[in-house]
């Protein structure tokens, strides 16, 4: 039965992931920590850090890693697999009609209408993976004091460096990464 839910769960996320893997945040956050219950939200920011380090599409690793720890690795190849047939199925599809009617400017409309909803999409994830950061697992409250002020500070030198610098964002994570294991288990 969990290796169906697994399979119908990230079906779902494969079909309506509109925009790629970072708009496909919301929708797994949804089915994973709020309908399942498989993860908390610490677990989820925890596996999206993890899927965004490892090589492959977020949503594709997402589906693996939450596969693996709801049903081993049976519960990996069927997440997966239903995280991936849609995509495979619409953009063999897509790719045909795309050929055929590329040059109608209804299918460009489209096209054009479809890029402010990914947006959206991508920055509501990001707002609530950056809530996370921020405040825990709480949510944003009004006092200052409950603001984690060395995530603060991580998040804008890794937005600066990123912008200024233009570094591998690997190279970003990994010393984010080092300098959270300094401070945080005060090595």
């Amino acid at each position: 039965m969990i290796y169906i839910k697994l399979f119908l769960s990230f079906l779902q996320i494969g079909l309506f992931s509109i925009g790629g893997g970072y708009a496909a945040l919301p929708l797994i956050q949804n089915q994973v920590v709020e309908i399942n219950k498989w993860l908390t939200m610490k677990e989820f920011s925890d596996l999206i850090t993890i899927a965004e380090m490892t090589p492959g599409p977020i949503a594709i690793n997402s589906a693996t890693f939450v596969g693996n720890r709801i049903g081993g690795i049976a519960g990996s190849v069927i997440a997966t697999f239903g995280c991936v047939l849609p995509s495979f199925i619409i953009v063999l599809t897509l790719a045909y009609l795309y050929q055929k009617y590329k040059k109608i400017t209804v299918v460009q409309g489209v096209l054009e209408g479809l890029r402010p909803a990914v947006v959206a999409l991508i920055a509501s994830a990001g707002l609530g993976i950056l809530t996370l950061a921020l405040w825990g697992e709480k949510g944003i409250s009004s006092g200052l004091g409950d603001i984690n002020i060395t995530a603060v500070i991580l998040v804008v030198l890794s937005i600066f460096a990123l912008r200024k610098w233009k570094p591998n964002p690997i190279f970003v994570i990994i010393g984010t990464g080092f300098i959270g294991m300094i401070i945080y288990l005060n090595i």
